[in-house]
């Protein structure tokens, strides 16, 4: 029976020790556990602005943790979401910029693939690497991070920086590239939050990412070579060619950061906005057991962490948004050590 369910308990496990953790370490800079975290909940899910900010910071991470978790299905760690994203986020600036006048129509699906394709060219380039030459693809997603950060960075200096300003950003994208936020459909969510439609693809990309892997018979291939190269070669399916497309449907789950921060949030490139999104992603995966739906939930919990830190600062003398992060590592620390939860249950 733990086999069935331990998908959801193990996670669940992992976060109440964590924050048993969480309640030691406060009461050891002699701060009040329970008011932390009574503090914390309210600003992060109890009100309509900290639950829109927790849904906002949420939704990068879902895209980075499906990049990840697709990735490890096909047995491939892809450690390289912080470049994907970012080439998927400037694709989408350029994109816009240079068909400005385009209808809104238009515009808005073309940028979708455009920040799909190039994060999954970005993705598909280890994939590759990994398939025909046996590149590990840990090394080559690490170096392609370095190689995009540079070349985008190259453009928000350069030929594409907005004029008149020292902010390291393009310049901003037309009305007809730009994507509604929530509020515009429910006027009952504040006008200030920045939670957009990106929440929404996010959510939609995770029920395509699941009816792909465990409703589709290639996905059934992705996840037997996943399991075993040489079982899924005997079987007859093509494994050089599953890691490379692997890859590349990893890399694009990536770039469609671009659609959450360029079109719906900042509306340009802003160099280093994604605060680690892509290596938080892979945290999130790992919480998230590398289902879509355990995903989401992983980021909404990573995105209420986020949001909680800022008014630790704020509140109590002793405690920092610093804790948080502490917090996240102790999160990891216990998803890693997951066998010590299943020897437990299987003894009780």
């Amino acid at each position: 029976m733990l086999k069935k369910y331990e998908i959801f308990i193990l996670p669940v496990l992992a976060v109440c020790a964590s924050l048993i953790v969480g309640a030691v370490l406060i009461l050891a800079v002699g701060e009040n556990p329970l008011d932390a975290y009574v503090s914390f909940l309210k600003n992060s899910v109890f009100s309509i602005n900290g639950l829109g900010f927790t849904l906002f910071y949420a939704t990068p991470l879902i895209f980075t943790g499906l990049a990840v978790a697709f990735g490890f299905h096909c047995g491939l760690f892809n450690i390289g979401g912080e470049g994907q994203l970012a080439v998927g986020a400037m694709a989408v600036t350029l994109t816009a910029i240079y068909l400005d006048g385009l209808s809104a129509w238009l515009m808005i699906p073309i940028c979708f693939i455009s920040a799909f394709l190039f994060g999954g060219i970005w993705g598909g380039i280890p994939g590759f690497l990994k398939a025909k030459f046996g590149g590990h693809e840990v090394i080559n997603t690490i170096m392609m991070n370095y190689i995009a950060l540079g070349i985008v960075n190259y453009f928000v200096v350069g030929p594409f920086h907005r004029q008149g300003t020292s902010i390291l950003e393009t310049e901003f994208i037309p009305e007809e590239a730009r994507i509604p936020r929530l509020h515009d459909f429910f006027p009952s969510i504040p006008e200030s939050l920045p939670l957009n439609m990106g929440f929404i693809v996010a959510l939609l990309t995770c029920v395509f990412v699941y009816l792909l892997l465990w409703k589709t018979k290639w996905g059934y291939e992705i996840r037997a070579v996943g399991i075993s190269n040489t079982v899924a070669e005997y079987a007859g399916i093509q494994v050089k060619k599953n890691m490379i497309l692997a890859m590349f449907l990893s890399g694009g789950f990536a770039g469609l950061v671009g659609i959450h921060e360029v079109m719906g949030y900042r509306f340009t490139y802003h160099d280093s906005f994604s605060g680690g999104a892509g290596f938080i992603g892979i945290a999130v995966a790992l919480l998230g057991r590398n289902h879509p739906f355990g995903i989401v939930l992983a980021a909404i919990l990573f995105g209420a962490l986020n949001r909680g830190a800022l008014f630790l600062d704020l509140q109590f003398d002793n405690l920092s948004r610093d804790f948080v992060m502490a917090l996240q590592g102790v999160i990891i620390l216990f998803v890693a050590t997951d066998q010590l939860f299943k020897r437990l249950l299987r003894q009780s």
